[in-house]
């Protein structure tokens, strides 16, 4: 695979496909969120500056198929604009004579933006066919959407069949060689933290990452269905009953492979999930029956703290408690400080992971946050992505 800056763009007519699946205000029809605008602002730049003209293409939504109003990228390109002080103009379309119409009027370091590729059937499908009509507006295709990447699209996959040269963006580049960094040659200790909701979410991640990390901390709903399997009673919290046995063989695996498998000692209980709730801290023998674990409590906090602050590497995908409400989002929040202040190469993924570390404010001093929380995960579990793939 090659990245954007080995290959020569000089001059030529480059296709990006970008994640501007930003969300939007129902209401207003307006950009609620312009980080993934601004994630690909440094590759289109380094094309633009080399004299190429920019054919920016993305999804928004899930139109499945049809021309649907509200999943239209036409609001995106104010926004576009701004950011990349350059006016952008909108094809409220993405394949055709008027596309290409209007790639052929560009002038050297203009950029347009496409209408929605999902309009099109063929997008999901990874059609041929669509991805043919694709290719015809570029001598170049450049992937800077790492967080559909797990999904093979006429946008990301199919069309690297059909243009002569193909390359990762730099937003891709980054993705790729972070987790590469992290789980392939890390300085350890490696820690994993691995929090949300399920087991069963999780089990080829867990499955995958027993077999190159030192520590593995297991927070969230899904580290009662953990303690369940050893016996305890967890109460009304979270559990898969269905995934009991599996739970016990990856703590043997955990053992036999001298990991450090870190669960919770105590916990912050409520007999419901509301920010009012009454709230108790407990040891974890002493959820009752109508109670239901929602977060870390201090004693973990502590442990899990320890053991991330003296690591040297970490990966962490999913918070360890309900931190969208305050009574139960200690646990989370006091983690992102222990991994600030290990001075570890840090790699967050995951949506919630993401919203939790920038509630935080400290962001900016974990070293790499991923913008795809499936595609993570799916390189988490050790798996190929296939847009990935199509550009090797």
């Amino acid at each position: 695979m090659k990245y954007l800056d080995q290959i020569d763009v000089s001059g030529k007519r480059v296709f990006v496909r970008v994640d501007f699946n930003v969300p939007m205000d129902k209401s207003s029809g307006q950009v609620k969120d312009d980080t993934r605008v601004k994630a690909s602002l440094t590759t289109i730049n380094y094309i633009r500056e080399k004299g190429a003209r920019v054919i920016v293409a993305s999804h928004l939504g899930r139109p499945k198929g049809k021309k649907v109003e509200e999943f239209s990228l036409k609001p995106v390109a104010p926004v576009f604009s701004s950011l990349l002080k350059k006016d952008v103009p909108f094809i409220d379309d993405c394949i055709g004579e008027k596309v290409l119409e209007a790639v052929a009027a560009m002038k050297a370091g203009d950029v347009i933006l496409l209408e929605n590729l999902r309009f099109y059937p063929g997008e999901d499908k990874n059609d041929d066919a669509f991805a043919q009509e694709l290719a015809k507006l570029c001598d170049v295709y450049i992937n800077d959407a790492f967080a559909v990447s797990h999904r093979a699209a006429a946008s990301n996959t199919a069309i690297t069949k059909f243009v002569p040269i193909c390359a990762a963006g730099f937003l891709l580049k980054n993705e790729i060689e972070y987790f590469n960094r992290a789980m392939g040659n890390p300085a350890r200790p490696l820690a994993a933290i691995i929090g949300g909701a399920k087991v069963s979410d999780k089990i080829k991640v867990l499955e995958n990452v027993i077999d190159k990390v030192d520590r593995l901390v297991v927070g969230g709903g899904m580290a009662f269905t953990f303690l369940k399997a050893q016996g305890y009673n967890v109460g009304k919290s979270l559990c898969e009953t269905d995934m009991l046995d599996l739970a016990r063989t990856i703590l043997d695996k955990a053992k036999a492979k001298n990991v450090q498998f870190l669960l919770p000692t105590d916990a912050v209980i409520a007999q419901n999930a509301a920010a009012d709730a009454e709230v108790k801290i407990v040891d974890i023998k002493n959820i009752p029956d109508d109670w239901m674990g929602l977060d870390i409590g201090p004693a973990t906090i502590a442990a899990f703290s320890e053991a991330v602050k003296s690591a040297k590497t970490i990966v962490w995908n999913g918070p360890l408690g309900m931190f969208e409400l305050a009574p139960f989002s200690s646990g989370t929040f006091k983690l992102v400080d222990a991994a600030v202040d290990s001075g570890a190469l840090t790699i967050v993924g995951g949506g919630d992971t993401d919203t939790a570390i920038h509630k935080t404010g400290k962001s900016d001093r974990i070293s790499y946050i991923s913008t795809g929380g499936g595609a993570f995960l799916e390189l988490l579990e050790g798996k190929t992505l296939p847009a990935v793939a199509a550009l090797g």
